[in-house]
């Protein structure tokens, strides 16, 4: 079974934004701990990343299974 060449660097890519996001998050509830406010783009970055993470996630899961039921 051959693996499309798009399946890996997808992974990666969605690993990357879900830890990049997961760091945001941390940082926003530390600022936040300390009684400052996080800059726009980290609270961007902590809320709009774990979606896009999950949705390629999602697609990934659904491509394997479209894959695999082929063959």
């Amino acid at each position: 079974m051959t693996s499309p060449g798009y399946r890996r660097p997808l992974t990666v890519a969605a690993a990357v934004v879900a830890f990049v996001s997961l760091a945001a998050v941390a940082a926003v509830m530390a600022i936040a701990f300390n009684g400052g406010a996080a800059p726009v783009w980290v609270t961007s970055t902590a809320l709009y990343g774990l979606p896009i993470a999950f949705i390629m996630a999602v697609f990934l899961v659904v491509d394997a299974a479209r894959q695999r039921r082929r063959q």
